[in-house]
């Protein structure tokens, strides 16, 4: 695969994953805000589903183009910029992957308070602090991530 392709792949993955990841949060917290159970728990489905669709497909495509894109440049862990960027992958992916499970609990709790017509129990907003504040670092993370992908060679050479 040439060069462009392979970089074009990257960055609209790297679109997708970054894109997506910050339009859930929104849309997931202006759902929670909304206190409409209903709302919540298809904004809850929706956010799930979401993540395997798009979210996972790219969590696996970023690092195979990021592979292949640094062989073609000859790059090596040696740069340090590459050695940064795939810590802040790995740590990023380490707050995305309890997010996931915290989605999904919360997707369920959501649908079955729905159904038996109670109200949210706190677990649900307990799960929702925890999910948010998982996603603050991650954030940053693909912010580190993106400026070491742009700015590489300026900052080590």
């Amino acid at each position: 695969m040439t060069y462009l392709t392979l970089k074009l792949i990257h960055i609209l993955s790297a679109i997708v994953l970054f894109g997506l990841g910050s339009g859930t949060v929104f849309y997931k917290v202006m759902a929670d805000k909304t206190g409409d159970h209903a709302a919540i728990a298809a904004t809850s489905k929706h956010v799930v589903l979401a993540d395997w669709w798009f979210t996972t497909p790219t969590v696996i495509i970023q690092p195979l183009t990021g592979v292949l894109l640094a062989e073609q440049l000859s790059a090596s862990f040696g740069d340090g910029w590459l050695w940064w960027t795939v810590l802040l992958y790995l740590l990023t992916g380490l707050c995305w992957l309890p997010v996931v499970v915290l989605q999904i609990r919360m997707r369920d709790i959501a649908a079955d308070s729905l159904a038996q017509g109670r109200p949210l129990p706190s677990i649900y907003h307990y799960y929702g602090k925890i999910w948010l504040w998982l996603g603050v670092p991650a954030f940053f993370g693909m912010i580190g991530i993106t400026t070491l992908m742009v700015f590489h060679n300026s900052l080590w050479s």
